[in-house]
């Protein structure tokens, strides 16, 4: 081999070694975004399992928190953070007047029973002669103590009376029951219903509580009790739909729940989905889908007022096709997503966080004055408006950079905030509407509280009675009624309630008509001896 033989072979390996280290630098970049990609991956997981689920922040930086508010043209001071520690000083409260605190701190009021045990006198005293001994005064102690949930027997006792002319026997006539023909008293009726879903204990669970004190009812008795219970409320729950469909702003969302049986071993994927009136009202819908047309089944087609809900497009269809109305859209959302562009864009994402941050700081001070509607909306035009104005700036000042790829999550973040400007600045003009759908996220939890317990219904029917004793329950909740004193006195109420009325009956209107002398069950009327 000549000399210029041997320079082609040279020149040809070193042209494949640099083909080879080409390709090798290609395939290390392409490793090392996908390591960027899992590692951000596995820090959301980590947020979602340990982070902080607050809309709320904390202020950041001081120098990123200049670069964002800089087109705002004022500066917001913050107090001074003190380096040396804070003394602080513990003063024990007064004992409150009423007697319901002791000297253990045990507070209860005066419903909660109280029973008294009487001690022998101390050992010292044993040698002592009754007559060398003068009572003084007494000590009293307390103890927090429970007994298991107990069930009761009601037995009902009716005299027969032999008219001595006539020879006739009469007796009284048999109590009336909520339900004909049933073994269940209210009570009874009532404390099944908050058990299973309010507190999430199954039919199942509360079936072995009854074995377990003695009383012997079959699982399927205690699911026809709970069907026909909610039967009687289905006009109740009709009425205060049919209410938080005329309000004016309404907040609207879709959760999902496993009902019906699809197939051997596989159930139906069905949804709920709740709509929240302007009364602190929630109606819980189920149905089957979660297409576009559902939204308009459940508002209907004359909405003219406001709808505030998250990205999903369903929302968007409905109020294309409805110039009257007005849709609003959720911060909390938006926030999400810059939420999840923290590891890839950790300033940027900080700046984006603590605009919205301080849009919260601003919905806080609201409720904190307790502002009246005309209050309201001057405080945002002051205070938000030039903060939404400045993040939009941000927004498009960030969408001009050169190294931003669509693939990042912070260009998605952008993309879906930048898409929905006119409906995230609506709560500017209108006072009534809240920033997010936060209050209805909070409302439908027990949806998803419920789930983890009972898991599915086996039927759509069941699916449906779901939802409409969750939405009379968690009503309650939302106006601060006992649940169970609700159900007590409504299932015995609605039966000789007019039906052109029977809105009276939705908590909200129950609480301003009955709430002060609610219907009793038997067993709370005093009239019940015990026997052992």
């Amino acid at each position: 081999m000549n000399a210029a033989q041997t320079v082609a072979v040279q020149t040809q390996n070193i042209t494949a070694l640099r083909s080879e280290n080409d390709a090798l630098r290609c395939r290390l970049g392409d490793t090392e975004q996908q390591l960027q990609t899992l590692k951000r991956q596995l820090d959301w997981f980590k947020r979602q399992l340990f982070g902080e689920r607050s809309e709320k922040r904390l202020l950041i930086d001081p120098a990123i928190q200049a670069d964002l508010l800089a087109g705002l043209g004022t500066a917001v001071a913050r107090p001074a953070v003190a380096e040396e520690k804070q003394q602080i000083s513990y003063e024990r409260r007064k004992p409150r007047a009423d007697g319901t605190v002791n000297d253990h701190g045990l507070r209860f009021d005066a419903t909660v029973p109280v029973e008294t045990i009487h001690l022998g006198p101390a050992a010292a005293l044993f040698d002592v002669p009754e007559d060398q001994q003068s009572l003084i005064s007494e000590k009293i102690s307390y103890r927090l103590a429970q007994r298991p949930g107990s069930y009761v027997i009601l037995r009902y006792v009716r005299s027969v009376i032999k008219r001595l002319d006539t020879d006739e026997l009469i007796s009284a006539p048999a109590p009336a029951n909520v339900l004909d023909k049933s073994i269940a008293d209210v009570s009874f009726l009532a404390g099944m219903l908050v058990d299973k879903f309010t507190y999430h204990l199954p039919l199942y669970r509360q079936h072995q509580r009854l074995q377990q004190s003695g009383i012997e009812l079959s699982r399927s008795t205690l699911t026809n009790l709970a069907g026909r219970a909610i039967d009687l409320l289905t006009p109740v729950y009709t009425a205060q739909f049919e209410h938080i469909r005329e309000s004016r702003v309404i907040a609207m969302d879709e959760t999902p729940i496993k009902a019906g049986r699809k197939k051997k071993g596989k159930l139906r994927q069905a949804y709920f989905w709740p709509i929240y009136g302007e009364a602190d009202e929630i109606a819980f819908s189920y149905s089957s889908s979660r297409a576009s047309r559902q939204v308009r089944e459940v508002l209907g087609d004359g909405f003219t007022g406001t709808l505030i809900s998250d990205g999903y497009e369903a929302y968007a269809n409905y109020a294309r096709h409805r110039p009257m109305m007005t849709h609003a859209q959720c911060w909390a959302h938006t926030r999400r997503y810059f939420e999840k562009a923290k590891d890839a864009e950790p300033g940027a994402a900080a700046e984006a966080l603590e605009i919205i941050g301080r849009l919260y700081q601003n919905e806080q001070s609201i409720r904190d004055k307790e502002l009246a509607a005309a209050e309201k909306l001057n405080y945002r035009t002051q205070h938000s408006e030039p903060l939404v104005a400045a993040f939009w700036r941000w927004c498009e000042a960030q969408c001009q950079r050169h190294d931003l790829l669509p693939s990042n999550p912070l260009s998605k973040a952008l993309k879906y905030a930048r898409a929905r400007v006119n409906e995230l600045q609506v709560f500017l003009s209108d006072p009534e509407v809240p920033i997010d759908t936060n209050h209805l996220e909070r409302a439908l939890r027990p949806i998803p509280m419920g789930r983890k317990s009972w898991l599915f219904c086996w039927t759509e029917l069941g699916a449906r009675q779901v939802g409409i004793i969750q939405s009379l329950l968690v009503t309650c909740k939302l106006h601060g009624i006992n649940p169970y004193t609700y159900l007590v006195d409504v299932l015995q109420r609605i039966d000789r309630h007019p039906a052109s009325q029977v809105l009276e009956l939705t908590p909200r209107l129950w609480k301003e008509r009955f709430a002060d002398n609610p219907l009793r069950s038997d067993l709370d009327t005093g009239d019940v001896i015990k026997q052992n």
